[in-house]
């Protein structure tokens, strides 16, 4: 099994907080030797994740939580963002996400789905688990040379 340092946050589901969330994986993106360009993508990226979680997991008046996993490797970083604010069992969540079937509608999972198409623009590799709330699961890497540029890079399972 690989090594890994996994670090998970619980924020509220309130709009506000996204800053907190953004700070974090800046920290720990420079930590790993992101360059500054690949920072700001993971921060664009995490804020349209947790943003579409605040607008569309909860009902108003209910104070639901986001959980944020941050899967830090020598060569990457992956970042899930969960809406239902359980913890991560981070075996069972990569174990439960399958290829996205191009016949789906990505809108299908939240409404206002642009956000999706602007983390697959600014991320390595999207997965999306969409059972029991919704989950995203986006990676980063090191060096550019993980993924092909020609690769549908966004994959779900229901």
């Amino acid at each position: 099994m690989e090594n890994f340092d996994f670090i998970e946050m619980k924020v509220p589901a309130k709009a506000e907080y996204v800053s907190v969330v953004r700070l974090s994986i800046s920290g720990i993106a420079t930590r790993l030797g992101f360059s500054y360009e690949a920072i700001e993508d993971l921060k664009v990226a995490i804020s349209e994740a947790i943003t579409n979680a605040v607008d569309h997991a909860y009902y108003d008046g209910d104070d639901g939580e986001v959980t944020i996993g941050f899967g830090v490797y020598d060569e990457r970083l992956e970042v899930m963002v969960a809406d239902h604010g359980g913890s991560f069992d981070l075996n069972e969540v990569k174990g439960g996400i399958g290829p996205y079937e191009g016949s789906e509608s990505v809108e299908n999972l939240r409404e206002g789905g642009f956000g999706l198409f602007l983390i697959d623009a600014l991320m390595d590799k999207v997965e999306i688990k969409n059972d029991y709330g919704v989950i995203v699961l986006m990676t980063k890497y090191l060096r550019e040379a993980g993924v092909g540029l020609d690769d549908d890079q966004i994959s779900t399972t229901q």
